[in-house]
């Protein structure tokens, strides 16, 4: 039995508000998806869908806090009430604590591991059964090189760790679905952002490029691996 082959309609972006997110946003809107913003903070998040709506694009914020399994359900419930399928999930949200490892306290740690890794856990079964279910999907994970095992120690500590994690995560999700769902990782670089800084070498728009492009992959593209400038590169 063939299929008609699905259009992709509706991307959510976890941390949406900003930086990296907000651009994933605009150029997935300008791609001609729906586009979920998803941000903690309502007034933050409603002025970033608004900004992106006056350029034409079909934005729309949703709250959503990833450290909540609560928040992120009812997002969930929120979205099929008004029949919104979410066709592309983009785990962006995510702090960057920079302790060294003996300096690094327990809070902080738990909270770099229940944004960075917890979050995308929580968002991945939230979202993914109905992606298995309709037989598409793309899940993209917004990871670091910072978390890369092979090429260097993961660094700083709790970031480091926390995207080593990450990294794991996206690999045991890819093995748990189908090939029409696609999961991948990627490593937007070092982007001038609020986290990155201004003397970062990446724009915003290159670091999200990356993002667009797993979020797009046709039927045939990779999945279960990491990503920098298109490129798959080493855990």
């Amino acid at each position: 039995m063939s299929h008609a082959p699905h259009t992709i309609r509706t991307a959510l972006v976890t941390g949406g508000n900003r930086g990296i997110g907000l651009e994933a946003c605009r150029q997935l809107g300008r791609a001609g998806l729906d586009v979920v913003l998803a941000a903690r903070d309502p007034a933050r998040g409603r002025a970033a869908a608004d900004r992106l709506a006056r350029q034409g694009l079909t934005v729309r914020f949703e709250q959503l806090d990833v450290t909540d399994g609560d928040s992120v359900k009812a997002c969930a419930a929120r979205l099929a009430d008004a029949g919104t399928e979410v066709d592309v999930l983009v785990n962006n949200a995510g702090v960057y604590p920079t302790e060294g490892f003996f300096s690094l306290d327990e809070e902080t740690m738990r909270r770099s591991l229940d944004v960075n890794l917890m979050g995308a856990f929580r968002t991945c079964r939230a979202f993914v059964p109905d992606m298995v279910r309709r037989g598409h999907g793309r899940v993209v994970n917004v990871s670091s090189g910072l978390g890369a095992m092979t090429d260097n120690v993961p660094s700083p500590a709790a970031y480091g760790i926390a995207k080593a994690a990450l990294n794991a995560l996206t690999l045991v999700v890819s093995a748990a679905v189908p090939a029409s769902v696609k999961v991948n990782a990627v490593c937007p670089g070092w982007v001038r952002t609020d986290m990155g800084g201004s003397w970062a070498p990446t724009s915003v728009e290159q670091g999200a490029d990356t993002v667009t492009w797993l979020a797009l992959l046709p039927d045939d593209g990779p999945s279960g691996g990491f990503f920098r400038e298109r490129r798959r590169i080493p855990w």
